[in-house]
């Protein structure tokens, strides 16, 4: 199977602004897509990661993603592979070589991406460069203290709702109001703490249509919106 460089996250960036040819990055992207989030890890180690889907829109679950990471041929930190989902739901994913940020995120986005895909029959590459713009552009920031393990963590929150804005919003009005919420941490191994995503009902007195989130295993639930 080929492998994602550890340019992958980067790549996933390109287009999104002509700045970033200049390396112009916002804070969101720093944080999530370009910080050494594996630098401080032993290889070789496994991160373990709890799924949850609940909502209206389709079947609750829940399952699991592992993150190996094992050393680089100089020993260093790391080349990346991920068990996504178990049993029927498994999602074979390409290695990262070279990872210096947290390959979970790209993997995570990736099956977003499909997911809005399938739901909304459009095309993936305009999906993720309206998640780029998002990121770059239009990032809410705030900081959180959040449990891990027990005990008290600093957690950086980076919103993003990539769709409100988007012309071609009408080809699927009943998703547009989906949010994205990264939570990273230097606290916590592999720098990410969780992701949520979620898709409000039209009213907001009725239960959200779809709320997918991936937290560290031993990550506290965040604060809902």
């Amino acid at each position: 199977m080929k492998a994602f460089p550890a340019l992958a996250l980067v790549g996933f960036l390109a287009a999104a602004s002509p700045a970033l040819a200049a390396t112009d990055f916002s804070a969101a992207e720093q944080a999530v897509f370009m910080d050494n989030h594996l630098g401080n890890l032993q290889p070789p180690l496994t991160l373990h990661y709890v799924f949850h889907k609940t909502g209206t829109l389709e079947e609750a679950f829940d399952d699991k993603v592992d993150l190996k990471l094992t050393a680089q041929p100089d020993g260093s930190c790391c080349a990346a592979n991920a068990q996504f989902f178990s049993d029927k739901r498994a999602i074979s994913e390409p290695p990262v070589e070279g990872a210096k940020g947290n390959p979970a995120i790209l993997y995570f986005l990736e099956r977003d991406i499909k997911e809005m895909q399938r739901l909304t029959k459009g095309q993936p590459n305009y999906f993720r460069k309206r998640i780029r713009m998002a990121v770059y552009q239009g990032a809410t920031v705030r900081d959180l203290t959040l449990p891990y393990k027990g005990r008290p963590v600093a957690v950086k929150e980076f919103s993003i709702t990539p769709y409100l804005d988007d012309p071609n919003r009408s080809r699927f009005e009943k998703l547009a109001n989906k949010s994205y919420v990264f939570l990273m941490s230097s606290a916590v191994p592999g720098g990410l703490y969780g992701i949520r995503t979620r898709i409000n009902a039209e009213s907001a007195s009725d239960a959200p249509l779809i709320v997918e989130e991936m937290l560290l295993d031993g990550a506290g639930p965040p604060p809902k919106p």
